[in-house]
C-alpha cells in the first residue's frame, strides 16, 4: 500500500510539484465549474479553453516555453474572445452560443497555425495537452496566485453569483450587480483556464473544471455542498490520475481527466439523483 499510494509523492520532487499544482488547480477551478454548469454555460468553458490558445501560442512563438509570456497572451486572447462574442450577440441578430462557437473555432485554428510556424509536433502537444509532471516553482506560484484570486472573488460575490444562477432577471431588477458579476465570472473562467493550461494544456484544462462539477450534480442540489463535493472529486481525480500515470506510464493530464470521468459515470449510475435511484423511486411511486 505504501509503495503504491504514498511512496511516489514522498520520493520524487516532480510528483510532489505535480500533486501540489493539480490540487491548487482543483481548488479554484472546480467551484467555477459548478457555477458554469448551473448557469447552463458548460460548453462556454470548452469554447474559452480553445480561445486562449492563440494568445498562448503567440507567447510561445516570441519567447518559447516561458510561463509568463504564454500566460499573458492566453489572458489577452481569452478576454478578446469573450468580449467579442458578447458584443456580437448584443449588437447583431446572432445568439451568444453561435458567436462564441465562431470565435473559438477561429481561435483554435489560429493557435495551431501559430505554433506550427516555429515549433514541432512535440511543442504543439505540450501547448494543447500540458505537462503536469514538468511543473516548476514558477508555474506553482502562478497557479497558487490564480487560486487565491479566484477564492477571494468567489467569497466577495458569492451571493450575487448564486442569485444569478437561480434567477438572473430578479438579480438585475433589484441590484446593479447583474452585468458586472457576469463579466467578473467570465474573467474567473478565463483566469482558471489559463492556470489549467500550465498543467493540463488548453484542451484538457476545462475537463478538471467541468467533470467534478457535473458529477457532484448527481449527489446534491444545493450550491454549497455541490462546490465542496466537486472539490473532493477534483482532489481524488488528481491523486488517482497521477498515481495511474506513474505506475502505468501514461500521460498524466489525460489520466487525471479520465479519473474524473470515471467518477462522473459512477455518479450517473449511483448518485441519489442518478439513473438507478431515479428508477427505484419511480418504481416505488408506481407500486404505492
Amino acid at each position: 500500500m505504501y509503495d503504491y499510494f504514498i511512496a511516489p509523492f514522498i520520493e520524487f520532487g516532480f510528483m510532489q510539484r505535480a500533486l501540489a499544482g493539480s490540487l491548487l488547480l482543483s481548488l479554484s477551478s472546480c467551484p467555477v465549474g459548478v457555477f458554469l454548469m448551473l448557469r447552463r454555460m458548460s460548453l462556454t468553458g470548452d469554447a474559452m479553453a480553445h480561445a486562449i490558445l492563440p494568445g498562448a501560442a503567440a507567447g510561445f512563438l516570441l519567447y518559447g516555453l516561458e510561463i509568463v509570456p504564454m500566460t499573458i497572451g492566453g489572458l489577452i486572447a481569452g478576454v478578446v474572445v469573450a468580449m467579442g462574442a458578447g458584443a456580437v450577440s448584443r449588437f447583431t441578430i446572432q445568439k451568444e452560443d453561435a458567436s462564441l462557437a465562431a470565435f473559438y473555432l477561429i481561435s483554435l485554428a489560429l493557435g495551431v497555425l501559430i505554433v506550427s510556424l516555429r515549433g514541432s509536433s512535440v511543442d504543439l502537444m505540450h501547448v494543447l495537452f500540458g505537462t503536469v509532471l514538468a511543473l516548476n516553482d514558477e508555474a506553482l506560484k502562478l497557479i497558487a496566485s490564480i487560486a487565491g484570486v479566484t477564492l477571494l472573488t468567489l467569497a466577495v460575490f458569492w451571493r450575487a453569483l448564486v442569485a444569478e444562477c437561480l434567477d438572473p432577471l430578479f438579480l438585475r431588477s433589484v441590484s446593479r450587480l447583474g452585468t458586472p458579476v457576469h463579466f467578473v465570472f467570465l474573467g474567473l473562467v478565463v483566469l482558471n483556464l489559463v492556470g489549467g493550461f500550465q498543467a493540463l494544456g488548453t484542451l484538457l484544462s476545462v475537463g478538471l473544471m467541468m467533470l467534478p462539477a457535473a458529477a457532484a450534480r448527481f449527489w446534491t442540489s444545493r450550491v454549497e455542498p455541490m462546490c465542496l463535493l466537486a472539490l473532493v472529486i477534483g482532489f481524488a481525480s488528481c491523486v488517482a490520475g497521477l498515481l495511474l500515470s506513474y505506475h502505468a506510464s501514461l500521460p498524466s493530464g489525460p489520466a487525471i481527466i479520465l479519473s474524473a470521468g470515471v467518477v462522473y459515470l459512477a455518479s450517473i449510475l449511483l448518485g441519489p439523483r442518478g439513473v438507478l435511484r431515479s428508477r427505484v423511486r419511480h418504481h416505488r411511486h408506481r407500486t404505492a
